[in-house]
């Protein structure tokens, strides 16, 4: 059958928070039988829209992570709940039981994610729902999808196989799939929070005067292993990415026109934009 599935582009993602607004006007005061009580006006985040900063001055970048429920189809958090007050629909969402589920503060620490979130007026472990409430009544997209201004957030309805296939055309990949729970909520461009990068700016002195030196190639090496090559833009500006953080010793080779070659090691900890590099 189909099953909800949920694919968040981290490219996409500006930080508007018309996603988490949505969830808060919709769960805020609101209390739906069988799906969730109402969810508190501050401190939990359903979606929590996570930050990361790479490299600095002019090549730095913001990277936004929305993080909702994973809605996964091995829920760690349904193991760890009693009475079986966590428990996952045909349609691939996980719901808690918003009365089984009263009193069992330790499922917020069985989410590897952080994404379940305790209320503490209704003594409730609570998370997103998916909007559940409104699919059963034929809606096509829960709230945080349908007010997503920059199309980063998209629900897919669909079977398996399909969306195995989705996955695959789009590259898409599941956050910290280290925890082995088989998520429903996919990512694409996930390496512009979870990588780093190697970037700069290469020029050169004509009689006294700094020019950008656009066209340049430029290499990257880690080891004996070219892991790949570029070319500067009209300002000089090159950049490689989703290198893992930490990751040693690289080196980087430039060669441009009747210039000499040029060779700087960086040993990678995390993004890192080369000062104004002159040949």
């Amino acid at each position: 059958m189909k099953k909800w599935n949920l694919i968040i582009d981290v490219a996409k993602c500006e930080d508007c928070n018309n996603c988490f607004l949505a969830c808060k006007d919709e769960h805020v005061g609101n209390d739906f039988p069988g799906y969730s009580t109402p969810q508190a006006r501050h401190g939990p985040r359903w979606i929590n829209i996570m930050r990361k900063e790479r490299g600095k001055g002019s090549l730095m970048e913001v990277a936004y992570l929305p993080v909702p429920c994973m809605h996964c189809d091995n829920p760690p958090c349904m193991k760890a709940a009693k009475n079986h007050a966590i428990y996952k629909r045909d349609d691939g969402i996980v719901i808690i039981d918003p009365q089984k589920a009263k009193g069992q503060r330790g499922l917020v620490d069985a989410c590897p994610y952080g994404a379940i979130w305790w209320n503490e007026e209704s003594g409730m472990a609570q998370k997103c729902t998916f909007c559940a409430h409104l699919l059963d009544k034929g809606w096509k997209e829960p709230r945080c999808t349908q007010v997503c201004a920059s199309g980063a957030l998209r629900a897919v309805h669909a079977e398996d196989a399909e969306m195995g296939r989705v996955i695959e055309t789009e590259n898409l990949e599941a956050y910290q799939p280290q925890h082995g729970t088989m998520p429903r909520v996919y990512y694409k461009n996930l390496y512009k929070y979870t990588s780093c990068f190697i970037a700069g700016s290469v020029a050169v002195d004509t009689n006294g005067t700094l020019e950008c030196a656009g066209g340049a190639q430029v290499r990257l090496m880690h080891g004996l292993e070219n892991v790949g090559e570029t070319e500067t833009d009209n300002y000089g500006d090159f950049k490689f990415d989703g290198l893992k953080e930490g990751s040693g010793l690289y080196a980087i080779e430039i060669t441009y026109k009747n210039y000499p070659d040029k060779r700087i090691e960086i040993n990678l900890i995390e993004s890192v934009n080369i000062d104004d590099i002159l040949l």
